[in-house]
């Protein structure tokens, strides 16, 4: 029974040990909620160690210092006075890093993609302000000719206002979406920005080619709305505007000639007046009188005169031809600045579409950090 009893000794040894091993990885388990006693605990493992005290390995046990004290000073990260950070409300030192919080690691935006971020937002900006400008020029024309009027809301459709309103206010749309999307890294505005980019830019291509394939059209489509704007020359100050400017930088006068201008009832020549077979004084070769004062009459009765007397006086060929003889000359220029225009706005939508890139990779980064 003696031997026996000593062959058991051992067995309990090391089923004691056994049960000790347990209980410290379970009081390591307790320790590792409580970052405060984790920290005191290495603090005080440190210390037996330095001072050579045999307790050390007692204390420890079968412990990894080296793994403790890592997470310790994990922590307990101390600012450069000694003290640690704050606790949050959670208990917690502020010092601890945003994987051992939970949280998702931070992801930021490299350098192109700030760049990208900042240049659509001012570029969306400027576009905006010119957008309201144009629609708030529209309304003001509109509201000071009484274009709303219930005499003259018939004719609102040529009003060239309104095509101010209109583009003024799809510019304004078009551009706040990608002004408050790219600031606000909002997905939904950029692609609406974006899907709003691409049907311009689709359009204005569609335009380019349609205008080339029906030249014919166009040109009599334009002849009509010319001859509208004669006939209400005097009625409209907007149409007046235009065709003025156009008959004197063009030094034409009428659509097809100066004898068009028989479609407007006071330039008739059966309309009572003065102006009655005339024209109006942009048609005038010399509209200032002394070089000095601007002659308002110097078109009157023009179309009396024969051609070869009219020529001195009075421009004799249409703006239709004289339109397109100026669009011949600047048709380099034409086509190099509607070139830099579709190169730009291809140059927007990519980094729109880069912007749009930039932010799904930074969320998709954050949902992985966040599981």
């Amino acid at each position: 029974m003696e031997g026996g009893g000593l062959g058991m000794e051992p067995d309990r040894e090391k089923h004691s040990a056994m049960g000790r091993a347990r209980q410290r990885g379970q009081a390591d388990k307790e320790d590792a909620s409580d970052p405060a006693q984790r920290a005191a605990q290495i603090s005080r493992c440190q210390m037996l160690t330095l001072t050579g005290d045999p307790r050390r390995s007692a204390t420890l046990g079968e412990r990894d210092l080296g793994t403790a004290a890592v997470s310790a000073s994990e922590d307990s990260q101390k600012v450069p006075d000694g003290k640690p950070y704050p606790a949050d409300k959670g208990g917690r030192s502020s010092g601890f890093s945003e994987t051992r919080r939970g949280l998702p690691p931070q992801t930021t935006f490299s350098l192109s993609s700030f760049v990208l971020k900042y240049l659509l937002f001012l570029s969306n900006l400027v576009l905006c302000v010119l957008g309201l400008v144009t629609l708030a020029l529209g309304l003001w024309g509109l509201v000071d000719k009484e274009s709303f009027a219930q005499e003259r809301i018939g004719h609102i459709g040529t009003d060239p206002m309104l095509l101010f309103v209109c583009l003024g206010l799809a510019l304004f749309l078009l551009c706040l979406s990608g002004c408050m999307g790219s600031l606000r890294e909002n997905v939904c505005l950029l692609q609406a920005f974006s899907a709003g980019l691409l049907a311009v830019l689709s359009s204005q291509v569609l335009a380019a080619i349609v205008a080339y394939s029906l030249q014919g059209q166009i040109e009599g489509s334009l002849r009509t709305g010319m001859l509208t704007a004669m006939a209400r020359y005097q009625d409209d100050l907007d149409l007046r505007f235009i065709m003025d400017e156009i008959q004197t930088g063009l030094q034409c006068c009428g659509a097809d000639s100066y004898q068009d201008w028989e479609v407007n009832i006071y330039y008739n020549c059966s309309a009572p007046g003065a102006r009655a077979c005339g024209v109006p004084a942009s048609c005038c070769v010399d509209p200032l009188e002394n070089g000095t004062v601007g002659n308002s009459q110097c078109g009157f009765g023009a179309r009396h005169l024969d051609e070869f007397s009219a020529h001195s006086v009075v421009f004799l060929g249409g703006c239709l031809g004289a339109v397109a003889r100026w669009m011949e000359r600047h048709s380099g220029a034409m086509w190099t600045v509607a070139i830099i225009s579709l190169a730009v706005q291809v140059l927007v939508l990519f980094a729109s579409g880069r912007l749009l890139e930039d932010i799904r990779r930074k969320k998709a980064a954050w949902q992985r950090g966040s599981a």
